[in-house]
């Protein structure tokens, strides 16, 4: 297998085991990795060019797959019991992948949109943390109702799945089922997971191509309200200052994550 293909097993790896840990965005991620463009463009023509853009999201699939089995534990384990360490490594890791946003938003020179497109991805998400949690609950028992449900959820699961900043887990705990839907991960519960499946896949096809048009034909607004996102994500889960010995340990991690992503976010093949 191709360096290439390693790559891409890799990036979902990282996107995956992140993604299910409250105040983490998957999208994020994916932006920091310099693999998010690719996974609007792959998924909004996957009619062309299909070998190639099935490939692609097949083998970022398969590891984030692994990586939400198999890591997103642990990954939840050491940052509820190294909260600063794992945050400034988290945050980190998203600056390690803010230069390659402003190489693709063309940022060549300061002016007031530089302020005010960011300003509103900052506003947008703040928007979005005033809806109540546990909005709506489902069932996954309750009959065909609830199967509805699930894949209603699955929608609007899909805005926090494509939108950088937007945690899939903080929007699957806004519609009540966070705990349900790790439960049912853990334990592989097809009933539950394939119509909320349904859902997220028919969300994302129905927005990546808006996303795909706004990239592509208004780069400059669409990265820096994605930059807005970015930063809104990053003060939610700031920690604060760290104490004691974190003092010294919180800032290597945040460099080594920032270090990581910014090699990775990088690499062309």
């Amino acid at each position: 297998m191709s360096i290439k293909y390693l790559d891409y097993i890799a990036k979902g790896l990282i996107v995956g085991g992140s993604m299910l840990t409250p105040g983490v965005s998957g999208g994020t991620m994916a932006i920091a990795l310099g693999v998010y463009d690719d996974l609007i463009a792959a998924v909004s023509s996957a009619i062309d060019r299909k070998f190639k853009n099935l490939l692609f999201l097949l083998l970022f699939a398969f590891g984030g797959s692994i990586g939400m089995l198999v890591f997103a534990r642990p990954i939840l384990y050491l940052k509820e019991t190294f909260e600063f360490p794992m945050m400034y490594f988290f945050i980190g890791a998203v600056a390690g992948g803010i230069p390659l946003i402003f190489r693709k938003a063309k940022q060549e020179k300061f002016t007031l949109d530089s302020i005010l497109y960011p300003a509103l991805g900052v506003f947008l998400l703040y928007l979005v943390s005033l809806i109540p949690e546990n909005l709506f609950t489902a069932d996954p028992n309750g009959g065909v109702l609830s199967y509805l449900l699930l894949i209603a959820a699955g929608l609007t699961v899909a805005v926090a799945l494509i939108l950088p900043g937007i945690s899939v887990s903080h929007m699957l705990l806004l519609l009540g089922i966070y705990n349900i839907t790790m439960g049912a991960i853990k334990g592989i519960q097809f009933g539950y997971l394939i119509p909320l499946a349904l859902g997220v896949v028919l969300g994302v096809v129905l927005t990546t191509k808006i996303l795909e048009k706004a990239m592509n034909n208004h780069p400059r607004p669409t990265y820096l309200i994605i930059f807005g996102f970015v930063i809104a994500s990053v003060a939610e889960v700031f920690p604060g200052i760290p104490t004691g010995m974190e003092i010294l340990i919180c800032p290597i991690l945040f460099l080594m994550g920032f270090l990581i992503i910014k090699k990775l976010s990088t690499l062309e093949y």
